[in-house]
């Protein structure tokens, strides 16, 4: 009997060592804010159609379980094209996607209104940052062999 209480008490011990190399999230950290995907080679043919520049767009989703205020928030590529979101709340769960073109925004859609392409066809990244500057998330992508990435 000793021999399975020592080992009992030797796979506690590690169990117990393994626990504290992996904290626990903090409470209430239910998620995140962050890139979701980047569609950067718009189908077809580029030629700087509106329709063809809102098939290039990226997308932010909120994984919270809040509603999450991104007024002033930044998109950016390495290029510094930047898009600012005016006076807007990111539902809990919900994802917001970000047009190159013209429209006209709604809850889920958003539009950067340019008249040209922001994200390369082969490698960009993308940066998300609060209105203060900092850093939220950042997505970069380096292939021609697809149209898309999911960050």
């Amino acid at each position: 009997m000793f021999h399975n209480a020592a080992r009992a008490g030797a796979v506690i011990a590690a169990g117990c060592a393994i626990a504290l190399l992996y904290p626990a999230a903090p409470a209430g950290a239910a998620g995140s804010v962050h890139l979701h995907k980047i569609y950067y080679d718009s189908p077809g043919t580029d030629n700087r159609s509106n329709s063809s520049l809102n098939a290039e767009y990226v997308q932010i989703k909120n994984s919270t379980s809040r509603g999450v205020s991104l007024k002033g928030w930044v998109v950016v590529d390495a290029s510094r094209h930047a898009y600012t979101f005016p006076s807007y709340t990111l539902g809990a769960g919900k994802t917001v996607t970000v047009r190159t073109g013209v429209g006209s925004d709604t809850s889920a859609t958003k539009y950067q209104d340019r008249r040209a392409y922001v994200w390369n066809n082969t490698s960009d990244k993308a940066t998300l940052r609060r209105s203060g500057g900092t850093t939220v998330d950042t997505c970069s992508y380096n292939s021609s062999r697809a149209d898309y990435t999911m960050c």
